[in-house]
């Protein structure tokens, strides 16, 4: 299996097996992430809006799909690759086919756009991938502290535009809801209110949606305890020219890739503020890491592993662990001494889709709680048939299988590929031995 030629989009199983060291560079796509919610606010803004970098990955193409089949035009930017222009309707059709909403967790971002437009927004429930029980109740706050009514059946739910009003919305979460807050801030844009949110959540995706905003003429200020949204006098005449930030998630996965292996790699297109929490559990096994000119440069073959245990827990504070880095770090973590502490409490069903898939490869992980476990490396495993049940279930057993004996097959390439346009073509082009196989 010597890897030497790209991998097709349409491969139903990938084959892996373990090489030499990863080594060279590598650039990141843009953020599927961050492209989603900025995708719904270019609708909000109800504005022609060019986004760049934006990733070719299924949950995007299919939003662009949503958003162009409520009525949206989207447009390919002319000789920019991954770039589209989103430009707003005059109306929404009345036949508007709604129901790729269903495919994809972030079609509830688009809720304030369709709001904007009829006054009413009525959508399937969102799917995405089965990691538990992530109600919208919240988002249904959201809305009704606009003044928005909300009605919920089988099949869906409606959200029905409030009385017009200028004064200023003060809400606060319950806890700090990434979704929620972007949905907080796109519904204060359409309603052209102030907005003041209590308690909310400061991920890079969050920060990156504020950052377009003020380019398009939004004054915005967040901090731990509150975040300040509020129109400008005078709004900028432009087009607004965003660009999607590159996907810390994919960085983190090829750098616990490259140090699985032992390997040296620099993987660019990264900011640094957004990989520091992966830099400091690297760090923490004994593998040495930097950060130069938005690139991620991991050090494996120079690490020395500590033995101290790595608590890999996922928060939504500020400047913390963000969850889908823990997949990959478990999996990373099987081959490092210690013992390793591992929790997502934030998507619930997480650990149920991969620890029975790492469990194949003979990984022995126990399960404190259905949201924790631990393991103690290192651990030999041996390739075997595995599911990509999830998207990151299916990068974390991409790492896993790197160094497992033998030949491990990856079903399911589908799920992976909803968040990343080509994860297992970017390890090739590392050096990993990877071929697609014909179902």
């Amino acid at each position: 299996m010597a890897p030497t030629r790209a991998l097709a989009p349409s491969a139903a199983v990938i084959a892996v097996r373990p090489g030499s060291p990863l080594a060279g560079s590598v650039t990141v796509d843009g953020s599927k992430n961050a492209a989603l919610p900025l995708l719904a606010a270019a609708a909000a803004l109800h504005r022609s809006v060019q986004l760049d970098n934006v990733p070719a990955s299924a949950d995007v193409h299919a939003m662009l799909t949503l958003i162009q089949g409520a009525g949206w035009h989207v447009a390919q930017a002319v000789a920019r690759t991954g770039s589209v222009v989103i430009m707003p309707p005059d109306t929404l059709r009345a036949d508007a086919d709604l129901s790729p909403a269903a495919r994809i967790r972030a079609s509830y971002y688009l809720v304030p756009a369709l709001l904007a437009v009829q006054g009413i927004a009525r959508l399937p429930w969102p799917g995405g991938c089965r990691i538990g029980e992530r109600g919208m109740d919240l988002h249904f706050k959201v809305y009704e502290a606009f003044g928005d009514r909300v009605a919920i059946r089988d099949e869906g739910y409606a959200v029905e535009a409030g009385r017009p009003d200028t004064g200023m919305v003060s809400h606060a979460l319950p806890f700090r809801s990434r979704g929620a807050t972007i949905a907080a801030v796109l519904r204060a844009v359409v309603a052209g209110r102030a907005l003041r949110l209590g308690r909310p959540n400061l991920s890079p995706e969050v920060l990156t949606v504020l950052d377009a905003l003020r380019g398009a003429g939004w004054e915005a200020r967040a901090g731990e305890r509150v975040l300040a949204l509020g129109p400008a006098a005078v709004s900028p005449t432009e087009i607004p020219s965003w660009r999607v930030p590159g996907d810390k998630i994919e960085a983190g996965t090829l750098a616990c890739a490259v140090a699985a292996t032992g390997g040296n790699a620099r993987i660019e297109g990264v900011q640094g503020r957004d990989v520091v929490p992966l830099q400091a559990a690297l760090r923490r096994l004994g593998i040495p890491t930097s950060v130069r000119e938005d690139a991620l440069l991991v050090d494996g073959g120079a690490a020395r592993p500590t033995g101290r245990p790595l608590r890999a827990i996922a928060t939504l504070a500020t400047g913390g662990l963000d969850a889908d880095f823990e997949p990959p770090l478990m999996a990373l973590a099987l081959g490092q001494p210690g013992t390793h502490l591992f929790s997502d409490s934030i998507n619930p069903g997480r650990h149920g889709n991969l620890l029975p898939q790492l469990a194949r490869l003979g990984a022995d992980i126990e399960e404190i709680s259905p949201t924790e476990c631990r393991l103690t490396g290192p651990q030999r495993l041996t390739g075997a048939g595995v599911e990509a049940t999830d998207i990151r279930t299916g990068s974390a057993l991409m790492v896993a299988a790197l160094t497992a004996r033998g030949i491990t097959t990856l079903g399911g390439v589908d799920q992976l590929r909803r968040g990343h346009a080509d994860l297992p073509g970017k390890l090739l082009h590392l050096g990993a031995d990877i071929c697609e196989v014909a179902p």
